[in-house]
């Protein structure tokens, strides 16, 4: 499999595929593909784990689309401006924001996790929710990053302070902690809400500069109002 990412900011891969190869993606996740590709819709491992797929910001369904012919390609398009980036799962296990995911090889599997260590009260305001999504198995996966990305690679006890939301993947290799702002000053007026994530090495992370939820609140004061007839 060979696969090009393009699109800037706006971005999009296109998966190059051999007869008998095959991706899946979210449900509504195809942007365009060749004519020799078959698609199955399915829950991909029961519908308890599509159940849970969706508490990570998943769909139930997932779509495979598999090359029934040499010198097949499929493009999916990111759903919010920022980058993809793609991993090679194999021996490895990551930990990525909720939505993140936008396709894989089959032998991928992204399910809903719970960081480790983590307190509920500081997962509830942190500011991306309690549940992430934890990926493992074998071959490519690619995610959507919000914004632009920044990848750090680590050492053995080497932390980083982050704003929990511009957490965007790490490796299961990396201790995920968040911890209470101190001073009350800091707190209401700061600006960084209550709650800050430490992220510990060994291990690689990726960091965004984005977040749908900011983004979301900036745009929200120049929406029309609804007039009332």
């Amino acid at each position: 499999m060979k696969y090009e990412i393009f699109g800037d900011n706006l971005p999009a891969v296109t998966i190059y595929l051999n007869a008998g190869e095959a991706i899946y993606t979210q449900s509504g996740g195809l942007t365009w593909m060749s004519s020799e590709m078959s698609m199955e819709t399915n829950t991909k491992g029961g519908l308890l784990k599509g159940l849970a797929r969706m508490v990570s910001g998943e769909s139930l369904f997932l779509a495979t689309y598999t090359a029934q012919a040499p010198d097949q390609f499929i493009t999916c398009a990111s759903t919010f401006p920022g980058h993809i980036i793609a991993l090679d799962v194999t021996g490895k296990n990551y930990i990525a924001q909720k939505s993140a995911f936008l396709c894989a090889e089959p032998d991928v599997e992204v399910s809903a996790t719970l960081p480790e260590g983590v307190k509920l009260t500081a997962r509830l305001f942190g500011g991306e929710g309690i549940i992430m999504q934890g990926i493992k198995g074998r071959g490519y996966v690619f995610l959507e990053i919000d914004g632009s990305v920044r990848e750090l690679d680590l050492a053995v006890g080497e932390k980083i302070i982050v704003n929990t939301g511009n957490v965007a993947c790490y490796e299961s290799s990396v201790k995920f902690s968040v911890e209470t702002v101190k001073g009350l000053k800091n707190i209401v007026f700061g600006g960084e809400g209550l709650f800050l994530t430490t992220l510990e090495g060994p291990g690689k992370v990726w960091l965004q500069t984005m977040t749908m939820p900011s983004f979301a609140r900036r745009i929200i004061p120049f929406l029309p109002e609804k007039k009332d007839k």
